[in-house]
Parts: C-alpha cells; sequence; structure tokens
C-alpha cells in the first residue's frame, strides 16, 4: 500500500528525512510515534504529496503522490492536528466533499451521529467557528465516510472528550479491516488498543521499528 525507500528531505541545511525505508500494508494500525522534529510530520507529508523528496521515492498503491496527486489522495483519508480555517458552513462542506471526493453525505451525517454531533442542529454553522471537538468529530466522519483504504490521523484524540473518544475508538475497531491506519502520536496509552505495529522516529529517522 504504502512503500518508502531511501526517502531523504532536506530543508536549506536541515535534514529532516535521512534515508528513510518502512512500509505500510494493508491490515496494519501504525503508531508514529518521536519527538518534536523527529520528522513525522515531513514523512506524512511526503506520502500525502505535499514534498517532493530530495532523494528516495514515495509509492502509494504504486503510484508517486507528487505526480499522481490527485489519484492518490482519492485513496487516503487525512485528519490533521490541527483543523483547517474552513470558512463554509456544514452543509456546504459537505456538499463539497460529496463532489470533489464521491463520499455520501448521508454516510457523513452516520457517523457525525455515531461520534455523538448533531448534525442538523448545526448545519448552517460555519466550520470555522465550531469548537475544536466538534470540529474533529465532523472531520473523523468525513474521514471514514471517504471509505479510503489509507487513513492518517495526527493526533485525532487532541480535542475529544473520553466518551467522543471511546466513540472514536469503536469506530475504527468497525472499519479497520483491509485498510492502513496510520496514527501520529505522543500518547501511545491512547491507540494502544488499536495498534499492531509502533514506529519511533528520531532526528529524521527510523529507530525502531516493532511489531506487536
Amino acid at each position: 500500500m504504502i512503500t518508502i525507500s531511501n526517502l531523504t528531505k532536506k530543508f536549506g541545511s536541515n535534514v529532516s528525512l535521512d534515508n528513510v525505508s518502512c512500509q505500510f500494508k494493508k491490515n496494519e494500525s501504525i503508531a508514529l510515534m518521536g519527538a518534536n522534529g523527529a520528522g513525522k510530520t515531513t514523512l506524512i507529508r511526503s506520502i500525502l504529496g505535499y514534498y517532493h523528496p530530495n532523494s528516495g521515492e514515495v509509492l502509494i498503491n504504486g503510484l508517486c503522490p507528487v505526480k499522481n496527486r490527485t489519484e492518490v489522495l482519492q485513496n487516503i483519508s487525512f485528519v490533521p492536528q490541527l483543523p483547517p480555517p474552513i470558512k463554509l458552513n456544514i452543509d456546504e462542506l459537505m456538499q463539497y466533499i460529496s463532489i470533489s471526493s464521491d463520499v455520501d453525505k448521508e454516510l457523513i451525517e452516520h457517523y457525525s451521529n455515531e461520534m455523538k454531533l448533531d448534525i442538523k442542529a448545526n448545519l448552517y454553522k460555519s466550520f470555522f467557528k465550531l469548537s475544536g471537538g466538534m470540529k474533529q468529530k465532523l472531520l473523523i466522519a468525513i474521514s471514514l465516510a471517504k471509505k479510503s483504504n489509507i487513513i492518517i490521523y495526527d493526533e485525532p484524540t487532541a480535542n475529544l472528550d473520553p466518551k467522543a473518544r471511546d466513540d472514536f475508538y469503536r469506530l475504527l475497531k468497525q472499519n479497520e479491516d483491509e485498510k492502513v491506519l496510520l496514527f501520529v502520536t505522543h500518547r501511545l496509552e491512547e491507540v494502544k488498543e488499536l495498534i499492531n505495529r509502533q514506529i519511533y522516529m528520531d532526528m529524521g529517522k527510523v529507530v525502531s521499528d516493532e511489531r506487536l
């Protein structure tokens, strides 16, 4: 599903990724860990095609995420740590997602309700003005409704209360088959029941890769 081969990414004289190689296959749930500046975000952005590598390559289902970005992103759901400053209201956002990514609006509503987010009561509220928890619930609902075979969560539970976290874990358990789930997290205890692999990065390198 994801093959990373000898990937190096530099920003000026700073080496953010230093000859990284690893593979993520279906039915793997991976915790990607490491201190700030370890290279985790650069690795994720390379997978998403945001960055051109200095050397090495990333392949998503055999495709380059830079050269074939539109096709690659059709198969990836990504929930960032900081929700984007979207000015659309929820109804407009769901309509946009439905058209641009061929996602069923009713499925977004279903998963939102499962996350205890009342879509109908908030339909015409600006996404930008929602609370952090509400934004996170909606983005999680969209990520599940998209039916991607690769789902990437960057600190997915940061804005969720304990009950919402339980709902999130339950929904992931129901939707993990035949997928790659990748969690960028500082809190292993929050995803330990979901993961079967743990990768630790430091100074742009993978320093440990343990299957659980």
